[in-house]
């Protein structure tokens, strides 16, 4: 039986696009094209989510394989990419307010920087919802590798066979599974195909907090599945939101 939703960040929960502070900081087109791959395409990237090299050390490599000329901007990105790289999926709010309205533990496991925990609750959808979140650079271990799974598990004492991972990534999905935790890939961005995925899944049974409640007949518990993932609003229901990583060699996963 599920009891708690896992959310990925990047793709998932948040948009990304790493050419977008190149383009306010940058320009020419080729040079824009040269600072992003240098900085956001990168073993420097991926060590950074590691959390095992400190941004002045990466930066300092970055330049190494750029002109000088192009320091400065490669500076300028590597300081303010979260504030042009990442936006809310607004679409995914009523999703997580909605399982979170029905009894399920919501969780993010992200492979992100250090640099996230400055501004993850400006970005992440319906955040006050979340039980817990783990970064893996405080972790020093990344998706797809199982022991992020576990140190997920182990520090907020959850069972795998009870958590669904949503990511759009399938070698993340395959990471979960070898510990025991099922996942669906988002990789489509469908947010309907997620929604008809989740009544599929959860249909089978109620989560912790509902367990206590009287037997429903599984029509009667249907429009619970539906309205899980479509809530209404007021009166104590919710609403919908008003608009709306992980990388591995520079792509948030």
């Amino acid at each position: 039986m599920i009891k708690n939703i896992v959310f990925d960040m990047g793709k998932v929960l948040v948009n990304y696009d790493g050419m977008n502070v190149c383009r306010h900081h940058i320009a020419d087109e080729k040079d824009r094209e040269q600072v992003c791959t240098a900085v956001f395409i990168s073993p420097e990237w991926v060590l950074l989510d590691m959390g095992v090299i400190p941004e002045d050390q990466a930066m300092k490599q970055i330049c190494g394989r750029l002109p000088e000329r192009l320091h400065e901007a490669a500076r300028l990105c590597m300081r303010d990419w979260h504030l042009y790289c990442m936006s809310t999926m607004w679409e995914m709010e009523p999703v997580v307010r909605g399982l979170k309205a029905h009894g399920y533990g919501i969780y993010l496991c992200s492979n992100a920087s250090l640099r996230l925990r400055q501004c993850y609750r400006q970005v992440i959808p319906a955040v006050d919802c979340f039980d817990g979140i783990l970064f893996s650079a405080e972790e020093k271990v990344m998706k797809p590798q199982k022991e992020i799974y576990e140190r997920l598990f182990e520090k907020y004492g959850l069972r795998p066979e009870e958590c669904l991972f949503i990511d759009d990534l399938q070698l993340n999905i395959d990471g979960a599974k070898a510990c025991g935790m099922d996942g669906y890939c988002f990789a489509d961005r469908d947010v309907e195909r997620l929604k008809e995925e989740l009544r599929k899944r959860l249909a089978g049974g109620e989560s912790e907090a509902q367990a206590g409640r009287k037997p429903e007949t599984l029509a009667g518990r249907e429009p619970a599945i539906q309205a899980s993932v479509e809530p209404a609003a007021p009166a104590g229901k919710l609403s919908g939101a008003g608009s709306t990583d992980e990388r591995i060699s520079g792509q948030v996963v």
